[in-house]
Formats: C-alpha cells, sequence, structure tokens
C-alpha cells in the first residue's frame, strides 16, 4: 500500500471530508475521490461512511488510520534523527603527526575528504611533532598520527598500519656494500632529517638512541626533494619508508637498504580523545583515514 494513500485517509479523517482535504494535498476533490476509490477496490471494503456533511471512519479505516499516524510519526521520528546525525558530522579538526613521513600523504588525504565529507574542516598542525600526545591531552590538536601507543586512560589509540623504514643512499656509498646496516654503522654517516628535534626522528629515538649512537653529522632538510639531490651526489643518506617516496621519480642510483638483521618496522597509531571518540565527525575522520591508508 503506497504511501499516498494513508497521507489520504489521514488528512480525510482528520478535516472530517473530502473537500476540505483538498487544500492540505494540493490536490483537486477530482482526484482525491479518484484515489479514494481506487483505494478501496483494491482493499475490498469501504475506509468512510460517507454523508453530505461529513465523513466518518469505518471499523477498517479506523484501523488504517491508527496506521498512518503510527507511520508518519515514525518517519518524522527518522527524519529527525538523521537531522541530528548530519548536524554531528559537521566539524573542525586540529590534525598533526608525530613522523614527517605522513606530511606527504595527508594533503591528498584532505582533499577527499572535502569531497566525500565537505562540512568536516582539517587543518594540520606543523612543527611540533614529538609533542603530539600532550598536545592531544592539552587539546591543543585532535586528532595525532604517532608511532607509540601512548598509555594514558584519557586516549584512545587507533591502529592504522605497518611500515618499515630503510636508509635510502647513492649506490656508490660506501654503506651499501652492506647487507644491512647496524648502528654502528651511522656513526661515521651523515644523516638528512626532516627537521629537529630528533627525538622527531624515527630511525634515532627507535635505533640510534637506544643503541647510544650519533651519526658524525645531521642536517636538516624541509623539502624531501633537495634531500634526494644531495643523496643523488652522495652527500648522505636519509631513512624513510618507501611509500614516503611513491611521489618522487627517483634515481636508478639510489638505494633502499634494510636497517637492522630484521629490519626497523613501526606500527602507526591515530590517537584521540576517548570523550571525542564517539563523535560522529571524529568517527568519519577515522573511518575513512584507515580505509584509505590500508594499501600504503
Amino acid at each position: 500500500m503506497e504511501l499516498k494513500y494513508f497521507r489520504l485517509i489521514k488528512t480525510i479523517a482528520e478535516e472530517g471530508s473530502l473537500a476540505n482535504a483538498t487544500e492540505r494535498l494540493f490536490l483537486t476533490q477530482s482526484a482525491l475521490s479518484h484515489q479514494l476509490r481506487e483505494l478501496e477496490e483494491r482493499l475490498g471494503f469501504k475506509v468512510f461512511h460517507r454523508t453530505r456533511n461529513k465523513w466518518e471512519l469505518t471499523q477498517e479505516g479506523t484501523e488504517l488510520y491508527k496506521l498512518a499516524n503510527k507511520l508518519f510519526s515514525s518517519i518524522d521520528e527518522g527524519f529527525s534523527t538523521i537531522k541530528h546525525i548530519k548536524e554531528g558530522s559537521k566539524g573542525a579538526i586540529k590534525l598533526s603527526a608525530e613522523c614527517q613521513s605522513f606530511f606527504h600523504a595527508i594533503p591528498s588525504f584532505i582533499q577527499k575528504m572535502g569531497i566525500l565529507y565537505p562540512e568536516i574542516s582539517i587543518d594540520v598542525t606543523l612543527g611540533a611533532t614529538h609533542q603530539t600526545i600532550s598536545q592531544v591531552l592539552s587539546e591543543d590538536i585532535d586528532i595525532a598520527i604517532v608511532t607509540s601507543k601512548p598509555e594514558s586512560d584519557e586516549l584512545s589509540s587507533v591502529p592504522v598500519f605497518k611500515d618499515e623504514i630503510f636508509a635510502i643512499m647513492h649506490k656508490e656509498n660506501q654503506l651499501n656494500n652492506l647487507e644491512y646496516l647496524d648502528a654502528s654503522h651511522f656513526g661515521n654517516a651523515h644523516l638528512l632529517i626532516n627537521s629537529f628535534p630528533l627525538e622527531g626522528v624515527a630511525v634515532y629515538e627507535h635505533f640510534l638512541k637506544p643503541n647510544k649512537i650519533n651519526p658524525i653529522k645531521i642536517s636538516a632538510i624541509p623539502f624531501t626533494e633537495i634531500t634526494l639531490s644531495m643523496i643523488h651526489a652522495n652527500m648522505g643518506i636519509m631513512c624513510a619508508p618507501k611509500w614516503q617516496l611513491t611521489p618522487f621519480k627517483l634515481s636508478k642510483e639510489l638505494m633502499f637498504k634494510r636497517i637492522g638483521k630484521n629490519g626497523l618496522k613501526r606500527k602507526h597509531y591515530l590517537v584521540v580523545k576517548k570523550k571525542h571518540r564517539n563523535k560522529k565527525y571524529i568517527h568519519d575522520f577515522i573511518s575513512s583515514f584507515v580505509e584509505d591508508f590500508l594499501e600504503v
């Protein structure tokens, strides 16, 4: 039974006659009469007792009227819920990452989010990568991408993916002769990083620092293109996951060398305050991020 018939029954019953229902339903009396006749023929019973001045529901019609009220009440509640959901989809997210590698991939993700979720505003915070957890706790940023799962009870951590960091060097670099790099091999190396402090550099924080090794020289180069040019000139090495370099055209003279016998592998997490985790726009962001970075 189509929704228009329930609307017809409800309106006639509440207006008292077919003629009075025309204004609410924006149809002529003839059109409404045709609809009602068609409905009663399908049902096989009368919905209304007609008199000159008043239309009264039959017993069967009364049940249909009750059903119509329940139906339209349910529809109204549903649209009200949808409205609240839509309002919950609006929000601004301040995002930062512990690892500089992500700042190469985030812009394209934000562009995609702008198409799928135009009511979510995303602002990327740079320059404080080693303080991401404390910034989430203080609510200076909303979501952080980190490589160590925080212990705080106030935070919720969502695993995103795993990757491996390699040392990238020129094929004529003396380290290229090695099967893999131990921490000691970095002692005489010129290490090229994105930025200071060293606590935000994964190879230092997770490999060199625990082994109490400091490279003989460290240079901060904020532009990957320049870093790759320097490596191509055999002026140093950088450490990064392979996916970070996919946007760049790499020379065949550049080599990837495993760090440590078993490789320097990391887990990545999205961290957000627990009290914000179930907000619709936060949930939509996290779900999209996990889906987008699954294949990294």
